[in-house]
């Protein structure tokens, strides 16, 4: 089959392609001694070199094992980007895509953000992602088949041996995260029962926050009495909302797609100064609207050449992992109106700190926490925004260059007890034919 075939059936399609060749299990891996890509099957190296020709979402990925659900047709992925620092470590998403071509950026990107994301956090931890491809012929809402699901994606996460830490993310809630624990140790965000640290949408709102008074005070301003646009009202907006009329912002202008959603969050903050409404997917009008911050909570790639063109906003800054479609040209076309443009991967990192200190045991008001939110700390949101913003005023590249660049420098330092550890377990499981079990 063609490569373009292949990479243009949805992952229906793909997984009866599959099925048909006897693959349950296979990956693609980075060769660092002959610079190419390699496939567990021949029968899938076309897609191997379609990601070792993309000069976009592949930047040498050091390996991508997927598996196929034993029972309900689903994709089961884990994206691993540079383990220099340390695990892997990123959340697990549960999602739905139109081609394998979509399940297969979306994993590229999200892991390459949690690389840039860690690194910039300080974290002893390198970068993926896990993302899972909904079926669309099963029920993603039935407990049974969640439970089974994840369950499953637990036992992937043991037979990876350690080289990829899951989490919480788009789709996974914490109850899924207790069914990945039940078969498997390199899991964070475990419930609180569990000894867990639960959901992580509320550190990373109060990480966005952090970001945003950041930008104001570069701007000699502050975040009282200021118009706040935020495009998603979930998981992180609703805590969002929260704190910053906490801050004693003006306005906020929210919208969400879900009605159900939209209408919680209006009784919630009844006689506060907000404007909620109910969007249509993929309309991005309101992200034109007349305000100081607009910030993206929902889904990635809202930030493109259509919307771009009609921001208003003096500032962008939110949660939203990947909000960039195309992050070099989108980067200039932001850098190009004079907004400041705070990247997600400097505001949204709480969930992740959060996560990385979970085996560590609680603290009352952790110290290792509130660093990242202080304005002294040298990783901390503050300073990174400040120091990324400083160096794009100077060397007037735009912000999002300026943070890869300190990212990718960071994210090659290898981790100062195992070294490259991550690399060399990716090396074991191809030796020991993991593909074949």
């Amino acid at each position: 089959m063609a490569e373009m075939n292949l990479l243009h059936l949805s992952p229906k399609q793909f997984i009866e392609f599959i099925k048909r060749e006897n693959i349950k299990r296979f990956y693609f891996v980075y060769d660092q001694e002959t610079k190419s890509v390699k496939a567990s099957h021949r029968q899938l190296q076309t897609v191997a070199d379609f990601l070792q020709m993309d000069q976009r979402d592949f930047h040498e990925h050091e390996g991508i094992f997927i598996q196929l659900s034993s029972k309900y047709d689903t994709l089961l992925g884990a994206f691993i980007h540079r383990t220099n620092r340390g695990q892997a470590a990123g959340g697990v998403r549960y999602w739905s895509y139109d081609t394998m071509e979509d399940y297969l950026r979306d994993g590229l990107r999200l892991a390459m953000g949690m690389t840039h994301k860690n690194a910039l956090a300080g974290l002893w931890w390198g970068g993926g992602k896990g993302v899972m491809a909904q079926n669309p012929d099963v029920y993603k809402l039935d407990p049974e088949i969640r439970e089974f699901l994840y369950k499953e994606y637990g036992e992937l996460m043991t037979s990876l041996k350690g080289c990829y830490v899951t989490a919480e993310d788009v789709g996974t809630n914490v109850k899924d995260m207790a069914n990945i624990f039940s078969n498997t140790r390199f899991t964070t965000c475990i419930p609180h029962k569990k000894g867990g640290s639960g959901n992580p949408s509320v550190p990373t709102a109060r990480g966005v926050v952090a970001g945003m008074e950041a930008a104001m005070e570069y701007l000699g301003d502050t975040l009282e009495g200021k118009t706040i646009a935020i495009q998603g009202m979930g998981n992180v907006g609703n805590p969002l909302i929260k704190f910053l009329f906490e801050k004693n912002v003006g306005k906020i202008i929210a919208w969400d797609i879900y009605p159900d959603v939209v209408e919680k969050v209006k009784a919630e903050f009844e006689g506060n100064n907000l404007e909620a409404h109910v969007a249509k997917r993929d309309d991005h009008s309101l992200m034109g609207i007349d305000c100081d911050i607009l910030s993206p909570n929902a889904t990635g790639a809202t930030l493109n050449k259509e919307t771009i063109p009609n921001i208003k906003a003096k500032v962008i800054c939110g949660a939203a992992n990947n909000q960039l479609e195309n992050p070099a040209e989108d980067d200039k076309r932001i850098h190009e109106k004079e907004i400041l443009y705070i990247p997600d991967f400097i505001t949204n990192r709480m969930g992740i700190v959060n996560c990385a200190d979970e085996s560590a045991g609680y603290v009352m008001h952790d110290p290792l926490i509130e660093r990242h939110l202080s304005k002294d700390w040298e990783y901390s949101i503050h300073q990174m925004t400040f120091n990324v913003l400083r160096e794009s005023k100077v060397s007037a590249k735009s912000s999002g260059a300026v943070a890869v660049e300190m990212a990718e420098k960071l994210s090659l330092e290898n981790h100062p007890i195992f070294g490259h550890r991550g690399q060399l377990i990716i090396d074991s499981l191809v030796k020991e034919g993991w593909e074949k079990d």
